[in-house]
């Protein structure tokens, strides 16, 4: 788990620190209670510590020793609990979203009564009128869908095939010149096993022969006569390196010396006084003014325009 001093290291380092904390250090960042601005030179009144359950201004002893009004007595009965013990010690939240079961209790004597004639016509199902005829039986034993398989008749069964049903019956014949596919593993027969080959089939079965060993050393001689040759003009102009172009200047080395006149300058007052700091107040002086309510003598001097003094009017309305 991160340190505070972590904590402190990263919001030092990172400009926002809800954008550089992950996972539990930033949970040990909101965990750290706010730390206060104020200064002795501003700071009014008593000193009051973050994440307390102090009371800003203390109480009096006339608000401790009064007497609560009628309307106030009735505003802190709490509110009525319509939980009943069924439901058990633990809170409505655990397994609900705040609700109570909606699957009710019923009492034994609701058990054992007996239901009103109106009831008992109420709970009767609804009648198909006389003159409707189902086609099929439906939700039987499928999800609202007869079986396919229909009960063949007696007649049916003792019926004679025509020749036509017969036909149609008959499966169809493979072609005249249709060969079935060959099996995998093909039988060699015996006239191939006792076949002799031929000295063409034995050369051209016979391995190709090759060397043993590399075919040429790594080092060979040259001969005199690559000695005393002679490149032409083309093949020197071909093996010039390609030249720089006019006004290249290599690369400046990464350490260099500092010339004498730039060790001899001296810099200008414009430049010195570019060169200062920026000196600013600090926030507690900036925002403690004491001289913020003072009022200066001319502005006690000063009189209003005419315009001003007819803006000042209030309005007289009838």
């Amino acid at each position: 788990m991160a340190t505070m001093a972590e904590v402190q290291l990263i919001e030092d380092t990172s400009g926002n620190p809800y954008q550089d904390l992950r996972g539990r250090e930033r949970c040990v960042y909101l965990a750290t209670p706010k730390t206060s601005k104020a200064v002795w030179l501003t700071s009014l009144g008593p000193k009051l510590v973050w994440g307390n359950q102090e009371t800003i201004l203390p109480i009096s002893k006339a608000a401790m020793q009064a007497e609560p009004s009628p309307r106030v007595h009735q505003l802190a009965v709490p509110k009525k609990n319509f939980r009943s013990l069924s439901d058990g010690i633990k809170r409505i939240h655990v397994y609900s979203c705040g609700r109570n079961s909606v699957i009710w209790d019923v009492s034994p004597l609701a058990m054992q009564a007996e239901a009103t004639p109106r009831v008992m016509e109420l709970s009767r199902f609804k009648m198909p009128p006389p003159a409707y005829r189902e086609d099929r039986i439906n939700h039987a034993l499928s999800c609202g869908r007869e079986s396919p398989i229909w009960q063949v008749s007696a007649a049916a069964k003792r019926a004679r095939d025509k020749h036509s049903l017969e036909a149609l019956a008959r499966p169809k014949t493979p072609h005249r010149d249709y060969q079935p596919p060959r099996e995998v593993e093909t039988v060699v027969s015996d006239n191939a096993k006792k076949a002799v080959a031929s000295p063409r089939l034995e050369s051209l079965a016979r391995p190709k022969s090759r060397p043993d060993g590399p075919f040429r050393d790594a080092k060979w001689p040259v001969s005199d006569l690559a000695r005393n040759a002679t490149a032409t003009p083309r093949q020197l102009e071909l093996a010039k390196p390609k030249g720089l172009v006019d006004g290249y200047q290599p690369e400046r080395t990464v350490q260099w010396e500092v010339t004498r006149a730039a060790r001899r300058t001296v810099a200008t007052a414009r430049t010195v006084d570019l060169s200062r700091p920026i000196m600013r107040a600090t926030m507690d002086h900036v925002q403690f003014n004491p001289d913020a309510f003072i009022v200066s003598e001319a502005a006690k001097k000063g009189r209003c325009p005419p315009r001003i003094e007819e803006l000042a009017q209030p309005i007289t309305r009838s």
